[in-house]
C-alpha cells in the first residue's frame, strides 16, 4: 500500500508541534533496539535502502522495537496488555488538532495497533515525572496497516506539552507527526520583545498565494535556513499578479522591526516587498476586509542572497501581517520583532487559560493570588472568553471572610496578575 497521500487531511497544514526543528524530542522509549525511538522526529519522510544490514539486522528509518515473546512455550505470544511506548517532548506546547502515525516501509514488522495520548507537565520535568502524568487519549488505540501514513483528527482542546505512542505489541513506525496550535505561556513573555511572526510562540502562516516549490510554514520556523529549500518559493509567475503569505501573529502586538532574508535564494529571490497589517482584535476577517490592512513597510527593493533588516515605525497594533513579494521567488525567514499590547496579551493569556488542565489552571490561579476555594470556582467557570466573562465568574465566587471590598480588590489583582483582565 502506498505512503503517498492524495488529498492532505486539513490539521496537516498546521503546525509540527513534535517537529526536531522546533525543539521536540523522544524523553523515554520502553524499547528501540532495531532503530532508534529520536527517527520518529526526522523532519524528511522516511527512506528504504534494501540490504543494508548493521550489526542489529535491517537498518530502518523510524523507531523499531525488538520482538516480543511470551512468558514460556507453552504461552509464546504476548499478552494483549504487552505493549511498546515512546514519550515525546513536544517543541511547543499546544492543542493537537490532528496526527499521523506512518509506517512508511514497514511492511512484515509493523505493530498491529497504536494509540497516541497526551500529558501537560509544566517546566523541565524528568522523564519519572512525566511518566507519572496523567496521560489522556487523544487517538484511541486503533488497528494500523503497513507502509502507511494514518491520519487521525483529534478534537481535544487542551493545550499539551507531551505525548506518548504506543504501539502493540511491538514493531516499527517511520514518523510521528503531532500537528496543532502553538499556545505559549503568556508569563514567560510579560515585558519582552520578541519574534510575533514565530512557530513557537504561536505565529502561523494561515494562508499563502503559492505553496509549489515549499511551505510557506518555512517561513517563520525556527533557526536559519541553511539550504534554499528550508525556505518560501513559488512558481514563476506568468501574470501581472504578485504572490504573498498572510501570518497569524502569537497575540496582538506592535511590531517595531522586520527582517526579510533571502539567503539561499540567488537567481531566484523577490525583486521587491512591501508588509501590510491588520487588527482583528475589535472584530473583522483579515481575509475578508481588503480595506482594513494598512501599511507597515513601502514596497522596498530587496538583494539576493541578505539579511534585510528594517526599522518599523507604524504606532498601531496588528494581529495579522502579510507580505507580499513582487513579482515571485522565495524567502528563506521573516522576522517580525516587536511586543505584545496589554490586550494583546490578555487575549492570549484567555485562551491559554482556557485550554489548561483543570489542575494546571488552579495551580496558575493559587501563585497569582487566589485562595484554593477560588481557584477552584474560577476554573471551573471556563470558558472565559473575554473580559466581561471574567467579571461575571469572580463576581460570582463565593465571598470571604472578612470586608468584602477587601476581596473583591485581592481577587481582582490575581486575575490582573494571571490574565490581565
Amino acid at each position: 500500500m502506498s505512503t503517498e497521500k492524495t488529498a492532505a487531511a486539513p490539521f496537516t497544514e498546521l503546525v509540527d508541534l513534535a517537529s526536531r526543528r522546533l525543539g521536540a524530542g523522544v524523553v523515554a522509549t520502553n524499547e528501540d533496539t532495531f532503530a532508534d525511538a529520536e527517527n520518529l522526529l526526522v523532519a524528511e519522510p522516511a527512506e528504504f535502502r534494501p540490504h543494508t544490514f548493521g550489526h542489529k539486522g535491517q537498518i530502518m528509518d523510524g523507531w523499531e522495537s525488538r520482538r516480543r515473546r511470551g512468558a514460556s512455550a507453552d504461552q509464546p505470544h504476548p499478552t494483549d496488555e504487552d505493549h511498546d511506548w515512546a514519550v515525546v517532548r513536544l517543541g511547543a506546547a499546544g492543542v493537537v488538532r490532528g496526527v499521523v502515525v506512518d509506517t512508511a516501509h514497514f511492511t512484515g514488522n509493523y505493530p498491529e495497533s497504536a494509540s497516541v495520548q497526551g500529558a501537560s507537565v509544566p517546566g523541565h520535568p524528568s522523564p519519572a515525572e512525566v511518566g507519572a502524568a496523567e496521560w489522556v487519549d487523544l487517538v484511541p488505540r486503533t488497528p494500523l496497516q503497513g507502509n502507511t501514513a494514518h491520519e487521525f483528527a483529534v478534537e481535544d482542546a487542551t493545550r499539551y506539552t507531551h505525548v506518548r505512542l504506543n504501539i502493540w505489541p511491538d514493531g516499527g513506525v517511520a514518523r510521528l507527526r503531532v500537528y496543532g496550535e502553538v499556545l505559549p505561556d503568556p508569563r514567560e513573555l510579560d515585558g519582552l520583545s520578541f519574534d510575533l511572526a514565530a512557530q513557537e510562540y504561536g505565529g502561523v502562516a494561515e494562508a499563502a498565494s503559492d505553496r509549489y516549490f515549499s511551505s510557506p510554514h518555512n517561513l517563520n520556523a525556527p533557526g536559519r535556513a541553511t539550504v534554499m529549500g528550508e525556505g518560501w518559493e513559488t512558481r514563476r509567475r506568468r501574470d501581472k499578479a504578485n504572490d504573498w503569505v498572510r501570518i497569524a501573529l502569537a497575540g496582538g502586538g506592535e511590531v517595531l522591526a522586520a527582517e526579510v532574508d533571502t539567503t539561499h535564494f540567488v537567481a531566484n529571490a523577490p525583486g521587491w516587498a512591501d508588509l501590510v497589517g491588520y487588527d482583528a482584535s475589535a472584530g473583522g476577517d483579515p481575509a475578508a476586509d481588503p480595506a482594513g490592512w494598512f501599511p507597515l513597510l513601502p514596497r522596498t527593493r530587496l538583494q539576493p542572497d541578505t539579511r534585510h533588516r528594517f526599522r518599523l515605525d507604524t504606532g498601531r497594533p496588528v494581529t495579522h501581517v502579510t507580505i507580499n513579494v513582487y513579482p515571485d521567488g522565495g524567502l528563506a525567514r521573516l522576522r517580525l520583532t516587536g511586543r505584545l499590547t496589554d490586550e494583546g496579551r490578555a487575549a492570549l493569556a484567555l485562551r491559554w487559560f482556557d485550554a489548561l488542565p483543570a489542575a494546571e489552571a488552579e495551580a496558575a490561579l493559587t501563585a497569582a493570588g487566589l485562595t484554593a476555594d477560588e481557584a477552584a470556582g474560577l476554573t471551573a467557570a471556563r470558558p472565559l472568553r473575554d473580559a466581561a466573562a471574567v467579571g461575571a465568574a469572580v463576581a460570582a465566587l463565593r465571598p470571604a471572610d472578612g470586608p468584602d471590598g477587601e476581596h473583591t480588590v485581592r481577587r481582582a489583582a490575581a486575575v490582573w496578575r494571571l490574565l490581565g483582565v
